[in-house]
C-alpha cells in the first residue's frame, strides 16, 4: 500500500508540473484566473475533482 501511494504522488507530481514547466506563461495566465473565482466556484471544482477521484479509485478496486 505504501508503495502505491508514494507512486500515486509522483504521477500526481509529474503531471502538475508538465504545464509550468512546457506552458508557463499559459499556466500562470490560467492561475491568474483561477485566483479571481469566487470561492463557491472554487469549492465547486474542487468537489468536482473529489467525486471523480473516489469514482476512480471506485472503478481501479472494483
Amino acid at each position: 500500500m505504501g508503495r502505491v501511494l508514494i507512486l500515486a504522488c509522483a504521477f500526481m507530481l509529474i503531471v502538475e508540473g508538465v504545464f509550468p514547466f512546457f506552458w508557463p506563461d499559459q499556466w500562470r495566465q490560467t492561475f491568474r484566473k483561477i485566483t479571481e473565482f469566487r470561492t463557491g466556484q472554487i469549492r465547486f471544482f474542487g468537489f468536482v475533482a473529489l467525486v471523480l477521484a473516489l469514482i476512480l479509485l471506485a472503478i481501479a478496486y472494483a
